[in-house]
């Protein structure tokens, strides 16, 4: 595998997560903007028919959010398979914390009891 195509690959890896965490933070102010919503009309002390089409609205941005995401996960999951037609190996390091960055040199090895 030509080292040019590890770093490209490297550099797509970095984008991906980039767009998910971006997916991710915007579903998580769009989802506090919509719980805030009621609580400010309530804090108003205005009728529950104000401010309905507005709800709606958000409510139906916040589903288009949730879409996009799924959409991601779905380019993500494709990806992977790509990563190895083109003769990389697995890169996993779990879905907790952040994951350090590409590093070609990592190889699977071979366990072996004692």
């Amino acid at each position: 595998m030509p080292r040019h195509r590890k770093e490209v690959a490297a550099n797509v890896a970095a984008q991906l997560h980039a767009t998910e965490r971006a997916i991710d933070e915007a579903l998580t102010a769009a989802a506090g903007f919509v719980g805030f919503m009621p609580v400010a009309r309530l804090d108003a002390r205005l009728s529950a028919v104000v401010g309905q089409e507005a709800l709606d609205r958000a409510m139906e941005a916040l589903a288009r959010l949730t879409e996009a995401r799924r959409a991601m996960v779905e380019a993500h999951n494709a990806l992977a398979e790509v990563h190895g037609q083109i003769g990389l190996g697995p890169v996993n390091f779990g879905g907790l914390g952040e994951k350090p960055p590409y590093n070609p040199q990592l190889r699977i090895v071979e366990t072996t009891a004692a």
